[in-house]
Parts: C-alpha cells; sequence; structure tokens
C-alpha cells in the first residue's frame, strides 16, 4: 500500500512538472538535442586544420576528400541545427544530422568501440523522436481531417528511439561490488526497462533526465580542465553528446512513450 502511495504520489509531480513546463519543454529538448552537433559543427570552424590533418593522416585520403569531409560536417551540423531550431525541414534536418553519425562512426573508427558505438545509437535515438514529433506536427495541420489511428511509422519511430536512447545508460553502468555500484546498476537498469517498454515513461524517463543530469554535470566538468589539455576535449564531448540525450529523454517526457508501449495498452484494457 505505502509503495502505491510513493508511486502515485511521483506520477502526481511528475504531472504537475509537466502542465508547468508544458509551453517550453519541447522547445528545451530540441535544443539540448541538437546540442552535441552544434558543439561539433562550432569545434569544425575552430579546428579546420587539425581535422582535416587527422582525416588525412588516418585514412589516407588526400586534400580533396580530407577538406570535403570536415565541410560536410561544419555545413551538415550547423545547417540542421538551425533547420531544426526554426522547425523548417524538419524531417530532412534529421536525416542529415543521421548521415553526420553514419559518417562519423566510419571516419573516427566508433564501429569498433563499443562504448562510443552505444552513444552514436543513443543520438540517433534522439532523432528518431524527433523525426516522430515533427510528423505528429505537421499532422496536426489537418486536424479537422479525418484520421485512422495513430500512424505506424510515428509509433515504431518513438518506440525505436526509447530503444535507443537507453543504451548511453549501458555505458555507465559500473561493473564492479560496491554497494553504491550495485544500488545505481539495479535502479539505472530498471528505470532503462521501463523507458524502453514504454510503462511509467513519463515518470521514468524524467527521473533519467535528473540522474543523468546530475551525472553529466559531476563527471564531464570540462570547465574545470585548462582548453589546451586533452581531457578538456574528451570530456567536452561527452558532456554535450549526454546533453543531447537529455534533450532526447525530455523529448519522450513531453510527448510520451507512443502507441508501441505498455503506457498506451493500459489504455486500451
Amino acid at each position: 500500500m505505502a509503495q502505491n502511495d510513493l508511486m502515485s504520489n511521483a506520477e502526481d509531480v511528475a504531472d504537475q512538472f509537466l502542465r508547468v513546463t508544458k509551453q517550453y519543454l519541447p522547445h528545451i529538448a530540441r535544443l539540448c538535442l541538437i546540442s552535441t552537433f552544434l558543439e561539433d559543427g562550432i569545434r569544425m570552424w575552430f579546428q579546420w586544420s587539425e581535422q582535416k590533418e587527422y582525416i588525412e593522416t588516418t585514412w589516407g585520403c588526400g586534400f580533396f576528400l580530407a577538406t570535403l569531409f570536415v565541410l560536410i560536417n561544419l555545413l551538415g551540423q550547423l545547417g540542421g541545427c538551425i533547420l531544426i531550431l526554426s522547425r523548417n525541414f524538419v524531417q530532412y534536418a534529421c536525416f542529415g544530422l543521421f548521415g553526420i553519425i553514419a559518417l562519423q562512426t566510419v571516419a573516427y573508427s566508433i564501429l569498433w568501440d563499443p562504448k562510443f558505438l552505444m552513444r552514436n545509437l543513443a543520438l540517433g535515438g534522439g532523432l528518431l523522436l524527433l523525426l516522430a514529433e515533427s510528423r505528429s506536427e505537421g499532422r496536426s495541420m489537418f486536424a479537422g481531417v479525418p484520421t485512422m489511428r495513430e500512424s505506424s511509422p510515428k509509433q515504431y519511430m518513438q518506440l525505436g528511439g526509447r530503444v535507443l536512447l537507453v543504451l548511453m545508460f549501458m555505458t555507465l553502468l559500473h561493473f564492479d561490488t560496491s554497494f553504491l555500484s550495485i544500488l545505481q546498476n539495479l535502479v539505472g537498469t530498471a528505470l532503462i526497462v521501463l523507458v524502453a517498454i514504454g510503462f511509467k515513461t513519463k515518470l521514468a524517463a524524467l527521473t533519467l533526465v535528473i540522474w543523468l543530469l546530475a551525472i553529466n554535470v559531476y563527471f564531464n566538468a570540462f570547465w574545470t580542465i585548462p582548453a589546451y589539455k586533452p581531457m578538456h576535449d574528451f570530456l567536452k564531448y561527452d558532456f554535450f553528446q549526454t546533453t543531447s540525450v537529455i534533450g532526447g529523454l525530455l523529448l519522450v517526457v513531453a510527448l510520451g512513450p507512443g502507441g508501441v508501449s505498455m503506457d498506451e495498452k493500459k489504455k486500451e484494457w
């Protein structure tokens, strides 16, 4: 009984949070989601020579292809961010950013690093949710026109987005025997399973946002490291990638889990 009361109170708090932030939450979510692309695009501008030299040296592809790679990353990321924030051609912007993720996964050999690969996939999950949101907005323009039940592409995008987002948390699990690590792993695993299957989704996603935000600020505090040290760039990269995943989770909080979820099935029961 006490456990049910606690869950009910937590859901009331989450609902109250959503009511207060309903107008602003999607905008904050989108800004968080594109933050890693924005930061990386700006970095391509300021580190043009270093990035070009790295690609040219690593792949032996020559000056032209290395320059083209950096240019595509710079324009693709900054252009995509501008389109998403201005709410213009969002679907095309998402597809472009999917392409950037795939390109960087190959170019920087992320494909062979499970941790960074899972983080890139989580980032792709956030973009899937943004794509689903843009489809909702497009359909809302014809609100008076009779439509079928929620379109399958959108609800499966939301499912795929939720599942991919939780991969970020797989990289945060610590496999040691300390009580704190075991507790963190158990709670974290329970929350990511709830988000993946779409049960108590908004509450679970909001809890993960708070948890991930705390971890991000504590462990990825790049501003405390001098800019000339390599660790500064490493932590900065981690910080903005994690912020983008937070944006994806905020979209889950704002939009709900979609049609393929236990929360939705409960309404039918």
